[in-house]
């Protein structure tokens, strides 16, 4: 695989000029090959299933930029899809986004988004954020935006401030960060469908949403999202819930059975895993190895 940043970038730029793009949540680069052979056109890589799955941390800006590099590297080396990743506040000051922009193009990502929480921040759908202000922000997005390698990187600015200050202020933030240098906005925790509408309305950019689970959004449709004005929509935490309910009852019924047998039937089969993985059991490893 090993498509370059650049490719990628400029593929999801046609893409989103097109149609709607569904970006699932890889957490790690077995899932990330799922996605890829399910048919989505790209994925996303989140900063909780980063501290979740890879630190077994919550997500409170615990995880490094090497964290990070590590965990895109290995997603993006299994998949040609674009991808964008999550940089939480940017892991410093203007210089420090910067850097995050030019690893994570370095490992083949197309596209990040920086939020405008202060650090230590906290999910963007629990109470008790804090901002920074709204010129410390905009430094680092110009940083950001000038470390870019590829003029199609996305650098998506995402603003925490409807559950802080509230809506008024999200939409004054998001067009500051437009002309600080970003190339769309990422609104989060809006509640309803029409406060999303309004929103597309009201700052008329390429924009993300975000449907996760348990929290503040109405859920809506990918398609639902289209029509409102949305040009990506992600999934960030889903497939990590989904597999992690599933082994918790598979473990449960492992320890009262004290067998597997009953939940086989339940399994990736050694053939899908081999088949997804592209390996073939008919040819030889390679010489000097076992």
């Amino acid at each position: 695989m090993n498509e370059s940043s650049a490719k990628r970038s400029a593929r999801l730029r046609e893409l989103i000029n097109d149609h709607i793009v569904l970006m699932p949540g890889a957490f790690n680069a077995l899932s990330a090959r799922l996605i890829e052979r399910t048919g989505f056109e790209g994925m996303y890589l989140s900063g909780a299933v980063l501290a979740n799955s890879v630190g077994g941390v919550p997500d409170v800006g615990l995880m490094t930029l090497s964290e990070l590099r590590d965990h895109a590297a290995h997603v993006a080396g299994v998949t040609a899809l674009p991808i964008i990743a999550d940089a939480d506040t940017g892991f410093g000051g203007p210089e420090n986004a910067a850097r995050t922009v030019r690893v994570l193009e370095s490992v083949g990502v197309s596209g990040m988004h920086l939020e405008d929480q202060e650090f230590p921040k906290r999910c963007g759908h629990l109470e008790g954020k804090r901002l920074v202000p709204a010129e410390e922000m905009c430094a680092k997005i110009a940083a950001a935006a000038a470390a870019k390698t590829s003029a199609d990187f996305l650098l998506i600015a995402r603003t925490d401030a409807r559950g802080v200050v509230g809506y008024d202020e999200a939409v004054k933030r998001a067009r500051m960060y437009l002309d600080a240098g970003a190339d769309g906005i990422f609104p989060e925790a809006l509640h309803t469908r029409e406060e999303l509408s309004r929103f597309a309305d009201d700052v008329d950019t390429l924009l993300l949403a975000n449907m996760t689970e348990f929290g503040k959004t109405e859920y809506l449709t990918a398609d639902e999202f289209a029509e409102l004005g949305y040009n990506i929509v992600i999934f960030p935490v889903t497939l990590q819930r989904v597999v992690m309910k599933a082994a918790e009852g598979a473990l449960e019924t492992l320890k009262t059975e004290r067998s597997q047998k009953s939940f086989v039937d339940r399994m990736q089969t050694r053939a899908e895993l081999y088949d997804l993985l592209g390996y073939r059991m008919d040819v030889p490893p390679p010489s000097g190895t076992r």
